[in-house]
């Protein structure tokens, strides 16, 4: 299942996954951040992405479901659209979401709560081609 979840948030995040390797007790992915593709990206398609993995406000739903918006909701909507293509093509975010969910369905196999992984995620940009051999 982190297989499944990691390939499902790469289609959410603006964020590609250009390889991994799930091993017993971490992963290492290698990840490409699509910084154009979350500022191509309608705000509309930004709002359904974001609803695919969080629950959105009310204002997104409003939005997406084509009710009229007053100046405010708008301006409202506008920020947290921002926010969210932001969120779409932050790699801490992408991180944060993966392991969240790993944790939560690994504290529930093993019948317990609390903390589950060490530490924060670790990270090395990777800068040229000859970084990836």
């Amino acid at each position: 299942w982190v297989e499944d979840k990691l390939l499902q948030l790469a289609k959410v995040f603006c964020i590609d996954v250009c390889a991994y390797a799930v091993m017993s007790n971490h992963t290492h992915i290698v990840l490409y951040v699509d910084d154009k593709k979350a500022k191509r990206l309608t705000d509309k398609a930004i709002v359904i992405r974001w609803h695919k993995q969080f629950k959105g406000s009310w204002l997104t739903h409003k939005f997406i479901n084509g009710e009229t918006l007053t100046n405010s909701e708008r301006c409202l909507l506008s920020e947290l659209i921002d926010e969210y293509r932001k969120r779409l093509a932050d790699i801490s975010w992408f991180m944060r979401t993966l392991n969240e969910d790993i944790a939560r369905k690994a504290n529930r196999e093993d019948g317990c709560t609390g903390r589950f992984w060490e530490g924060r995620f670790k990270s090395q940009a990777l800068l040229d081609e000859a970084a990836l051999a």
